[in-house]
């Protein structure tokens, strides 16, 4: 007497389809079909019935198609050969995808190419079950949601290249403000890959780009970021690039007492040369003052400037005694402006943390690598206890020994130790 069987599939949800193993059945056999579930019954590369949710008894009833296909003979407990797939219909809104590798876009606003790396997740249901199984599950005998993303990775990549491209071309939006339009881009993509998902029988329900981003440690990346900074410095003092490399020329003099002409003559063939003007001229003529040390002298009071040779401060008259002092170099915030006195911890106008340059004392940003003034590549701190790494490609802190690097589990790639999302594949870490 054949033993009747019970048919049914209880997996996870990141599985779209499953095949039942055993392709011998016989009539009077439970078929259990779960909510959000189908079952397809294929029989020589056609798919013949197909059951919704709910309990079925299989018989020449209820297997019209089948049965006139392979001949059930009539009867209880009859065998017949066929294929089970159960195929998942619920809505699967967490499958990843993501650039393998950096795409290469000129920067419209810059002119300089960056490379751009793009993630994010879209969320699915399978909405025909033949066409599914018959265009993309083929012989296997499982279709999860990595395979969905290996399938159509190449599908992500020329769509999401294209779509790159038209913004930061077309519209001119440079890559370093890309992400104040991710929801254009999502929206703008889901609209170009839905019909391709159509094909195969899947509904695209939402597509999301979470992240476009440059790697940091690229070296067009970096020279960009460093000339930003440098002008963002000159906005803030008030002088443009030309009046930079005058002043960087008269510094230079001011250092070399015995180089033919002087300082003042310098500074103003520089100012009529470039054109720069009478006003330029005069200050100019201030700041070699300054700069010279044998000029001038610093009053211990107000800090005011004194002519050498001078015994009292013009400003305040504090009697001045001994050698004349060199004037210390001003130290701003980086994102006020205002001047820091030495030995400050915090900006005294907007309460930012001082983080000296080790080399010049520049004010920078927690997140630099680079002294935007005198180009010291500053050492990397550890992420968990901030000692700073003297060496590049440190897999473990030499002062607490916590890993600084995460591999990702699919492409193997190293990242940030508290990233979430695989930089370069997007897998979840």
């Amino acid at each position: 007497m054949s033993i009747l069987q019970l048919v049914k599939y209880d997996g996870p949800n990141n599985v779209f389809a499953w095949k039942w193993p055993n392709q011998s059945l016989i009539t009077g056999s439970q078929l259990v079909v779960n909510e959000s579930q189908e079952a397809v019954f294929f029989s020589g590369g056609r798919a013949l019935d197909i059951f919704g949710p709910g309990r079925h008894s299989l018989s020449t009833k209820n297997l019209p198609l089948l049965t006139s296909i392979v001949k059930i003979p009539f009867g209880p407990e009859s065998p017949f050969t066929a294929e089970v797939w159960f195929v998942n219909k619920v809505h699967s809104l967490d499958v990843k995808w993501g650039t393998p590798t950096p795409i290469q876009v000129q920067d419209p606003k810059f002119g300089v190419m960056l490379p751009v790396r793009s993630f994010g997740q879209f969320g699915v249901q399978v909405e025909n079950s033949a066409k599914f199984l018959f265009k993309l599950v083929g012989t296997t005998s499982r279709f999860d949601q990595d395979s969905m993303g290996r399938v159509f990775k190449g599908l992500f990549l020329t769509k999401a290249k294209d779509t790159l491209a038209q913004y930061v071309i077309n519209k001119k939006i440079s890559v370093l403000e890309i992400s104040a339009y991710l929801e254009e881009l999502s929206a703008s993509l889901q609209e170009k890959i839905t019909p391709t998902f159509s094909d195969y029988g899947i509904r695209l329900l939402n597509f999301f780009v979470n992240d476009v981003s440059v790697p940091e440690n690229d070296p067009a990346v970096v020279q960009l970021k460093s000339a930003l900074a440098k002008k963002a410095e000159m906005n803030i003092l008030g002088y443009d690039y030309t009046q930079k490399r005058s002043f960087d020329v008269m510094e230079g003099a001011a250092k070399n007492p015995g180089a033919p002409g002087t300082v003042m003559g310098t500074g103003i063939g520089l100012g009529m040369g470039m054109g720069v003007g009478p006003q330029m001229n005069e200050a100019m003529g201030g700041i070699s003052t300054r700069l010279d040390p044998r000029s001038s002298s610093v009053c211990p009071n107000c800090n005011a400037a004194v002519p050498a040779g001078k015994k009292f401060c013009p400003d305040c008259g504090t009697p001045l005694a001994g050698e004349p002092q060199k004037a210390a170099p001003v130290i701003t915030c980086d994102k006020c402006g205002s001047p820091i006195s030495q030995g400050a911890k915090f900006c005294p106008n907007c309460g930012d943390p001082y983080n000296p340059c080790p080399k010049c004392g520049t004010d920078l940003p927690r997140e630099a690598t680079v002294c935007t003034k005198c180009g010291y590549a500053l050492p990397n701190p550890c992420p968990f206890c901030g000692t700073p790494l003297e060496r590049p490609g440190l897999k473990f802190c030499p002062s607490c020994g916590k890993q600084l690097t995460k591999k990702c589990p699919d492409c193997q790639t190293d990242n940030d130790p508290k990233a979430k999302f695989c930089l370069n594949c997007g897998t979840k870490l």
